[in-house]
């Protein structure tokens, strides 16, 4: 196994698990524990764990894995999402994405649907992500519109006061927001406030918002607010969300499509 490999096994671990010890860690990925403990002791200089005594842990409720370590978690339940919400646009609409992985599995889906290959454009798609960015400038069909902004290199999206300067002059038909945490209380949240700021302004500038997120993300609190409830129009997630969960969000107005 490759140690970006190794990485992004040893990081999925500890971001389900809390915590991770040497030994467990090295049998899992049938490593030597040295080779685990360099490993814990190389991700720490990156400041993507802290080490400890005989393992490591993550740095708190905020932790946050990086976009390129992540590897297909959730992905059948992400790629049914983002067929659903990418059904949710029509033709020659306006569409904000943030970043994110299932953002980026609804831009995939909107880049393959049959109707969406000819107009001009067939659609506008304004993005902070580089990495949707790039997926969908190769469509001659989508005219895409990048925000300006300093590159924040665990999501690949800009983020900054340069981006207000765009998203100030546009108009969207629909926002679609990844989040890492939505509660009927506390609504839609991500682990960092410039990101959080960006994503709250796509939501301004759209007629309607539509959530994408897995049922792991649901009932979660994180530390920047993106949004209240009442200001998503729709969420959209798989069927294994809890049914009591799915009331609230009903109860609170929101459209609830589970895939």
């Amino acid at each position: 196994m490759s140690r970006d490999a190794r990485w992004k096994t040893l990081l999925e671990l500890l971001v389900e698990r809390g915590r991770l010890d040497v030994e467990e860690a090295a049998a899992r990925l049938e490593v030597s524990a040295a080779t685990i403990r360099r490993d814990f002791d190389q991700l720490a200089e990156q400041q993507m764990l802290v080490r400890t005594r005989g393992g490591a842990v993550v740095h708190g409720v905020s932790y946050e894995l990086p976009l390129r370590y992540k590897t297909a978690r959730r992905a059948g339940e992400k790629q049914r999402i983002a067929e659903a919400v990418a059904e949710l646009v029509a033709p020659g609409e306006a569409v904000g994405l943030t970043g994110g992985t299932t953002t980026t599995e609804v831009a995939r889906a909107l880049a393959v649907r049959a109707d969406l290959t000819a107009g001009s454009p067939a659609l506008t798609v304004v993005t902070n992500a580089l990495n949707i960015a790039n997926e969908l400038a190769v469509r001659p069909q989508f005219k895409i519109v990048l925000t300006g902004g300093v590159a924040r290199p665990q999501s690949y999206e800009l983020i900054g006061p340069l981006a207000d300067g765009v998203l100030s002059q546009i108009t969207l038909d629909v926002a679609v927001l990844g989040v890492v945490a939505l509660d009927v209380t506390h609504g839609a949240a991500a682990h960092d406030e410039a990101e959080a700021a960006i994503n709250r302004l796509l939501c301004e500038r759209a007629e309607r918002v539509v959530v994408a997120a897995d049922s792991s993300k649901l009932g979660r609190r994180a530390f920047a607010r993106i949004c209240p409830v009442e200001s998503v129009d729709t969420l959209v997630t798989d069927s294994a969300a809890d049914q009591d969960a799915v009331r609230r969000f009903e109860e609170a107005g929101v459209r609830v499509v589970t895939v």
